[in-house]
């Protein structure tokens, strides 16, 4: 992997990173559809105080990207590459996307640890090709039933399978992840204090289906009932005030539904389920208090992941580890348009967020969750690929409570790791697009990328400087904004500039074609 001139420079200028008294253990925290504007500290109403502590004592990122979609963004979140460079999302001609299997020599963050002395432990789920035992984790507890989050049926522990819940066990999702982490921390307190962790804690929340005990929603059971529009201008106010999101509030695309057409989903849920973000004013009561019923229980859900984000960080406290932690919050994606039904099914006449209901947000909630952008999860434009970044690590830099604005995406997770803990990749393996992002926590802009490519089902951009392209499918054409003055996409400028569109055509292609070639590197 490549550091610059600028992150060498920065490791001299924190002699705490790689020298005595320890290296810093590193937590990564990954949220499963959580929105660019959920989190307080983010400009969202749910009650996130734990979160918020950490942005407080720390950093927010406001322009940091990920891959648009759940295992393309796990494979560049440890590998540190774009995913179809490692086979995990589609490349024409190879067996590829969910299914892929990564090459050889695209190892995963813990096996570039492992010579350092780090013992890592993987919380949650997977959704990465192999098995965790088998890449470098010392311990895992893998949820890989995705369809339920009070009685999954197919889960593990160090690879071993575990009985399948039943709804009277007491389980939930979010608690068990992070009781899980916990009990590897405290091991690892009682048996190898004297090494460095790695602990990758990969919630299932807030994806559907939106489900949470009764208590966490009963706060939120009335404030969703005021609607998508006025409270995603409620976000919008709080962001401006934060400085963070842009410069612009993009209209709500009243037109565009779910990114897959389920018709019979739409019609299992019953008249109050809508496939299309329309003005919350033309609502009927009765869709009005169906809708506010499912964002109460997301709110639940995140609010939720953050208690137990804090029950975690209680436990660093307790190791008094906290302060030599490099701790990132992240999610793997925008908010989710998706509806449909799967797993056990929908019960209409249950009680919403129940284990015997199969709900999604849906595009209308989806917008609030994404403000102040434009789309949802799978689509490339800035709603489906923007994520909330908090970075905190008192002994690592003395930033408290500030903003960084330049852009940066997942595959720079690794290299900025690697740089802080003195690690290396292994083997052969090939140059890497991330970059340490070391030299912004000290001073913001001062490494940047080059550019940022993007490519889901068909839907492709790439960002060089304030300049991004963007399509929606495969045979869209390329649309154009200029991110410092429209970072919500409202003004497409493809048809003023096109001189600029064909450029960043020109390089889009030509790193297509070098990704696809890298995927291809060990086939015979």
């Amino acid at each position: 992997m490549r550091f610059s001139a600028s992150a060498i420079a920065c490791l001299i200028a924190f002699p705490a990173i790689g020298a005595e008294p320890a290296k810093p253990n590193v937590l990564v925290i990954v949220a499963d559809d959580l929105g660019y504007s959920d989190l307080g500290c983010y400009g969202g109403e749910i009650a996130t105080p734990n979160l918020d502590a950490l942005a407080k004592n720390g950093l927010r990122f406001a322009q940091f990207y990920n891959t648009a979609r759940c295992w393309p963004s796990r494979a560049a979140i440890l590998s540190g590459y774009y995913a179809q460079q490692v086979r995990r999302d589609s490349v024409p001609g190879i067996k590829s996307g969910a299914q892929g299997t990564r090459p050889e020599w695209a190892k995963l963050l813990p096996e570039m640890l492992k010579p350092l002395g780090y013992r890592s432990y993987h919380s949650g789920k997977w959704h990465v090709d192999g098995k965790p035992l088998d890449n470098g984790f010392v311990h895992s507890y893998s949820l890989d039933d995705h369809d339920r989050h009070f009685a999954p049926k197919s889960h593990s522990e160090d690879g071993k399978p575990l009985p399948a819940v039943t709804a009277k066990d007491g389980y939930y999702s979010s608690t068990a992840i992070a009781e899980h982490a916990i009990k590897c921390l405290k091991e690892h307190a009682e048996k190898h204090a004297d090494t460095p962790f790695f602990e990758y804690l990969a919630f299932t929340a807030p994806h559907f289906p939106v489900q949470a005990p009764s208590a966490d929603i009963a706060p939120y059971k009335k404030k969703y009932l005021a609607g998508w529009d006025d409270l995603r201008d409620d976000r919008w106010k709080r962001m401006r005030e934060q400085k963070i999101g842009g410069t612009v509030l993009a209209p709500i695309e009243r037109a565009l539904g779910p990114p897959y057409n389920i018709p019979e989903a739409i019609q299992k849920l019953g008249p109050n389920e809508l496939s299309r973000p329309l003005a919350w004013k033309d609502l009927t009561a009765e869709q009005r208090e169906f809708q506010a019923s499912k964002m109460a229980v997301h709110a639940a859900m995140v609010d939720r992941m953050d208690r137990e984000i804090g029950r975690v960080i209680a436990q660093l406290k307790a190791m008094n580890t906290l302060d030599n932690t490099l701790i990132f919050f992240l999610s793997d994606n925008g908010a989710s348009a998706e509806i449909m039904v799967r797993g056990d099914g929908h019960d209409p006449h249950a009680e919403c967020g129940t284990g015997a209901t199969f709900l999604s947000i849906g595009p209308g909630w989806s917008s609030l969750a994404n403000t102040p952008f434009r789309r949802h999860k799978t689509w490339v434009h800035e709603g489906g690929i923007s994520t909330p970044l908090i970075v905190h690590w008192p002994k690592g830099f003395a930033a408290r409570g500030e903003l960084r604005t330049a852009p940066g995406h997942l595959v720079d997770l690794v290299p900025t790791i690697l740089a802080a803990t003195g690690g290396k990749v292994l083997g052969d393996a090939p140059p890497a697009p991330g970059i340490s992002l070391l030299p912004n926590f000290a001073k913001d802009g001062t490494a940047k990328h080059d550019s940022i490519w993007w490519l889901h089902e068909g839907n492709r951009a790439l960002r060089v400087g304030d300049w991004k392209i963007v399509a929606a499918g495969k045979t869209s054409p390329w649309e154009l904004y200029d991110l410092g003055e429209d970072r919500s996409e409202t003004k497409n400028l493809a048809k003023v500039n096109p001189k600029k569109v064909e450029e960043l055509a020109a390089i889009w292609q030509k790193q297509f074609e070098e990704h696809g070639a890298l995927a291809k590197k060990d086939l015979k």
